[in-house]
């Protein structure tokens, strides 16, 4: 049946996709580094595991709505938010790669700013895990009651 050939593919390219991303691990424990040349590393770390992130997701969208609409709908509206989430993440680290003096924590007298931007970071990095976590949680609970059986 074409449907089914449909389905093994592009669960075959999803499972690829896994192994990829597991093979990224990106860490997402911010650690306080005062050092331009660490942060331009973890966004440089970040935008490689985010995208394989992204292509997974989209995999499993894509798997998602051969099934069910409605779910799938739901599931890229979630792709979507993890996309902006990414993003401002990004944004974050790049405030801390310009003065990566924010993260020193030997700086007791630090600014306003400076502590609302680190907040920022660890804010964004939290939203960013916690999404992507949730959206894990959601595909699997779709494919163990729609997919495992098939």
């Amino acid at each position: 049946m074409e449907s089914d050939k449909v389905f093994t593919e592009h669960s075959e390219k999803l499972g690829k996709l896994g192994e990829e991303l597991s093979k990224i691990q990106y860490d997402f424990k911010i650690k306080d580094r005062p050092s331009e040349k660490y942060w331009s590393l973890r966004i440089e770390e970040f935008n490689k595991y985010h995208n394989k992130v992204i292509e997974y997701f989209t995999q499993a969208y894509t798997l998602m709505n051969l099934l069910n609409e409605e779910q799938s709908g739901l599931f890229l509206l979630r792709i979507s938010k993890l996309k902006q989430l990414g993003r401002k993440f990004i944004e974050n680290m790049e405030k801390i790669k310009q003065n990566p003096s924010i993260m020193n924590t030997k700086d007791k007298q630090q600014s306003k700013w400076s502590v609302e931007q680190k907040e920022e970071l660890i804010r964004s990095n939290k939203e960013c895990l916690n999404h992507e976590k949730h959206m894990n949680i959601f595909f699997r609970e779709f494919y163990e009651k729609n997919m495992k059986t098939k």
